[in-house]
């Protein structure tokens, strides 16, 4: 459809710099894309921040949850005061100051409170005004899927967990920083999981609320029972009791002692929780020849992926190592993976697991961002919107669906999401016209200074091989600087510096601060950005950053309760510098 966008289209505009909400329908490649940018990055030395909502997703993406990375943890709303203690944590501080890219995956399950409350830190720690604090951020969802889970307390069982049906405010998007980060939507228009016309008949009409009698009589065709299921098709259930009795019934009714295999782990044991938490591999995995696996883990080259399905069918003579007989027939030696968590191109801690867990059974939750060729599902007991979606859209084709049963509930989207789904649509198209419309010259031009105002590394811009000497510090600091400097000798502004490069007047505002320190800009020339109330202020505002004893912005803006912004406070502080400095 015309509204939706292609996997290049989409890896060209966040290329450019642009905060991007990247969306589409399950198995339309949003982490095919999210891994092809992440290399890009890195191939051009800049290292994102690779987080997501849940421990499952992030343990997928080599990544950690954003709650752990941004500092925030268990919380559910901070104060200012905790917002600034947590911005104040050298390791977070430093964390945020050196990231230029913060990728959040499956969006979807990230409550609004959640998203506000990581933004807020992210400005705070960077002392910068622009939402996350300048950051590229790229958000990564579809919102027909799991949503947050809000919990609560049922008063006759304090244990037990209740799912509020509609809750204030439940999605990311209901978030006013959503609205702030002028995000650029990518709806994405391939489709790589699902080659069934009819099955994907079925899928459209959940998500457009359209589903009818056509579509019954699909799914009618699919219906079935416990008695003729596959005995090997993976089973998912609403509710983790159901999955655990199936797993542990189905192994001991195989002959013989199973084989445990124990989950290797270093680093702080806080990020090991983690990871294990959200690892789809067991820390005691329990195996017999015979048993029904999954894969858990991407090694296209050893012949699977996560969610490829396969049975034991023995253990190598010499390490004991797990044979497994994929349903394509191929027999696979299990080998040990690791999962971890990276920072700084780093390893901070990791696991070590055999990409296995039994699979007779899984939760849909769990099954989430999986590709299967076959399962059995019993949706009867489905209590969250989007849930019997997410179950139905892991298999590639309706050959592939053995429905127990369902209950009303199994086809229904949230009423919100497909009136937020519209917009999305069309903000999605008004993108796809908007950089349709430049020419690849100017495209590139917002890719290459993208990459410098990163601190990234190009070899090629303009045409030309970037050699180190075309820097403003001893060759630490990439090319921009002098690109920017040619401008403002021009004499032209802050905004038409950003708009003639495509970059944030923030960005720019890096560049005239650095210029300042390294002696390309003389303070003199500052000047002309300052207006004559700020002037007027300047030796209050200077008295005000010696009083608070601090050198950030935050503090001395608060003060003045809006009577100057971000900007004038800044230019104030790189004006108090060089008369500390002289």
């Amino acid at each position: 459809m015309i509204y939706r966008v292609t996997q290049n289209e989409a890896l060209t505009i966040l290329k450019t710099g642009a905060n991007v909400f990247l969306t589409g329908e399950p198995g339309s490649g949003k982490s095919y894309i999210v891994n092809e940018y992440v290399q890009y990055l890195r191939t051009h030395g800049i290292e994102p921040a690779i987080t997501a909502s849940t421990g499952i997703a992030a343990t997928n993406i080599g990544g950690m949850t954003i709650h752990s990375w941004s500092g925030i943890g268990i919380h559910t709303s901070l104060e200012m005061g905790d917002i600034r203690h947590i911005a104040s944590s050298k390791h977070i501080g430093k964390r945020m100051r050196e990231t230029k890219v913060l990728i959040i995956d499956e969006v979807s399950m990230l409550s609004p409170a959640t998203l506000t409350m990581v933004e807020a830190v992210c400005r705070e720690a960077r002392q910068n005004p622009e939402p996350f604090g300048g950051l590229q951020v790229v958000l990564v969802g579809d919102f027909f899927q799991l949503p947050p889970i809000i919990k609560r307390k049922n008063e006759g069982d304090l244990d037990q967990i209740v799912l509020l049906d509609e809750p204030e405010a439940r999605f990311a998007y209901d978030s006013p920083v959503w609205t702030r980060t002028h995000s650029v939507t990518c709806y994405l228009s391939e489709q790589h999981r699902q080659d069934d016309k009819d099955y994907l008949g079925v899928l459209s009409a959940i998500r457009d609320n359209t589903f009818g009698m056509k579509h019954v009589k699909h799914i009618e065709s699919r219906r079935t029972t416990y008695g003729k299921v596959p005995h090997d098709a993976p089973k998912l259930f609403s509710h983790n009791v159901d999955v655990d009795l199936v797993n542990k019934d189905m192994l001991s009714q195989l002959p013989g002692e199973a084989r445990v295999f124990k989950m290797r782990s270093y680093g702080p044991s806080k990020l090991v929780s983690t990871l294990a938490r959200g690892c789809l591999s067991p820390e005691f995995l329990n195996l017999k020849i015979g048993a029904s696996v999954m894969f858990t883990k991407n090694n296209p080259r050893a012949g699977f992926v996560n969610g490829t399905l396969g049975l034991v069918e023995g253990f190598r003579e010499d390490d004991r190592y797990p044979m497994i007989r994929t349903r394509a027939g191929q027999l696979i030696t299990a080998e040990p993976m690791d999962w971890s968590i990276e920072e700084g191109g780093e390893h901070k801690a990791g696991i070590t697991q055999f990409p296995l867990r039994l699979a007779w059974a899984i939760t849909v939750h769990k099954s989430q961002g999986m590709s299967l060729d076959e399962a059995v599902m019993d949706l009867s007991e489905v209590f969250e919107y989007g849930q019997g979606y997410v179950a139905l859209s892991r298999v590639r084709r309706l050959s592939g669906v053995h429905l127990i049963g369902w209950n009303q509930k199994a086809f229904q989207v949230h009423p919100d999401v497909i009136d937020k789904e519209k917009e999305f649509q069309l903000a999605s198209a008004a993108a796809e016209k908007k950089y349709a419309g430049l020419s690849k010259k100017e495209i590139q031009n917002r890719q290459d200074n993208f990459v410098l105002a990163c601190d990234g590394q190009l070899k090629v811009l303009n045409g030309k091989e970037i050699k180190k000497a075309d820097s403003v510090s001893g060759g630490k600091k990439p090319s921009t600087y002098k690109t920017t400097l040619a401008l403002w000798n021009d004499g032209k502004t802050i905004n038409e510096i950003a708009e003639e490069r495509g970059l944030k007047s923030r960005t720019v505002f890096d560049h005239i601060e650095e210029l300042l320190k390294t002696g390309k800009i003389r303070p003199t020339e500052l000047s002309r950005l300052i207006s004559p109330k700020l002037a007027k202020a300047l030796p209050k505002i200077h008295a005000l950053f010696s009083e608070l004893d601090t050198d950030k912005l935050t503090p001395v803006f608060e003060e003045f309760d809006g009577l100057f912004s971000y900007d004038d406070i800044r230019l104030a502080r790189m004006l108090r510098a060089s008369v500390v400095e002289d």
